[in-house]
């Protein structure tokens, strides 16, 4: 008999059909250690797509779930386009020199410009603060695994990912060239909200553009759901910026300009004035976020119009996830949070009858909606 590694690493692999693969994918989720990441392990899969869905939570914390929850069809893909992402964004992060930053991006776009993929722009690794860090800098060292995958895919997929790299690059340069210009702060929410469209507007746009060709065979959205993409993009993305601001404040960075004076500083109880505006920018574009939740339920009715659909369930796991999320920050912003907080096993359970059922996904993604346009009203 196997052992139940063997058995683990038989499931994550190649040969195994992707419904058998899918539960052991959302277990793994549940358990993985993403401070802690096996660097060893990962370092020696040499199977492109066992190193695929081996690396992903690492890479992706709870849009790995939502992943593999999509049909067989879009699931891969997703995670291929997904992985890109983190590849540019293991650029904006860990390349310090602005102009260094700016050729990498140009350059990691423009492999796409010719279908045998030339090599992607390294990395010093002495870059690494932490082992999360070390996870993603190994997943740019190991691209070529990546880029073997996509270049399986069906060209309408491929086109699609190659459309999401080129724009997240392009949003990443203007961002990087706003906050230089600017002295490391974004001067409004029309900034911001290009900052956040850049960094997830087009990730939620590409899946949408994904699941309607899973559909129909046609990529193609309408300007009314492309915009509704673009603010649920804004919305999650400004979950990570709430999340960071006392990060970001330490390497230079504010998404608000009341924090102007603050860039560099080190957030601590012994700064109560400091402590409050944190306190208040977090409020404020706490707000901002939940303002934005209208644009999510018509975007996941558009794209599961089926009886059936794994699609709707991993669009509930989603705003599940995001809604755990901003409990959180509410109460780190002063704010009273609502509801109770739910395991991530409770929050996969909950999503699943979404499946079968319109009416069940409805209930939980309107009550969700409540929760939020209740808060931003209190």
């Amino acid at each position: 008999m196997r052992s139940t590694r063997s058995a683990s690493r038989g499931l994550g692999g190649d040969g195994v059909p992707f419904f058998v693969r899918r539960p052991y994918l959302l277990a793994r989720d549940l358990m993985v250690d993403r401070n802690h990441p096996p660097l060893e392990k990962l370092a020696a899969i040499d199977s492109p797509r066992r190193f695929l869905w081996a690396i992903l939570p690492h890479a992706a914390r709870t849009f790995s779930a939502c992943i593999a929850l999509l049909p067989r069809r879009a699931a891969e893909p997703a995670a291929v386009g997904y992985l890109y992402c983190r590849m540019l964004d293991t650029y904006e992060d860990l390349v310090v020199d602005a102009a260094e930053r700016d050729a990498a991006l140009r350059a990691f776009a423009g492999r796409f410009e010719d279908a045998r993929l030339g090599s992607a722009p390294s990395i010093n690794a002495n870059r690494a603060r932490d082992q999360r860090d070390a996870s993603h800098l190994l997943l740019v060292e190991r691209h070529t695994l990546v880029d073997r995958v996509y270049g399986g895919l069906d060209p309408i997929a491929r086109g699609l990912i190659r459309d999401l790299v080129e724009d997240m690059a392009a949003g990443m340069r203007w961002s990087n060239a706003t906050f230089a210009e600017q002295g490391g702060v974004l001067r409004d929410r029309q900034q911001l909200a290009r900052y956040c469209r850049g960094v997830l507007g087009h990730p939620v746009r590409f899946a949408s553009r994904l699941l309607r060709w899973h559909q129909t065979g046609e990529a193609i959205l309408p300007p009314e759901i492309e915009e509704n993409a673009m603010q649920v993009g804004e919305m999650i993305q400004l979950a990570n910026v709430t999340r960071d601001i006392e990060k970001d404040l330490r390497r230079g960075i504010a998404y608000h300009p009341d924090l102007a004076g603050d860039l560099g500083a080190d957030v601590t109880d012994d700064d109560p004035l400091l402590l409050e505006r944190v306190r208040r920018v977090r409020e404020e574009l706490l707000l901002m976020a939940l303002e934005r939740a209208p644009a999510y339920r018509p975007l996941i009715d558009f794209l599961s119009p089926r009886r059936l659909s794994l699609a709707r369930a991993s669009g509930l796991l989603m705003l599940s996830f995001t809604d755990q999320y901003f409990r959180a920050c509410a109460h780190r912003a002063g704010r009273p949070p609502w509801g109770k907080r739910r395991s991530g096993t409770r929050l996969i359970l909950a999503a699943l009858p979404a499946v079968w059922s319109r009416r069940w996904a409805g209930r939980r993604l309107a009550g969700i909606e409540r929760d939020f346009l209740r808060a931003a009203a209190a």
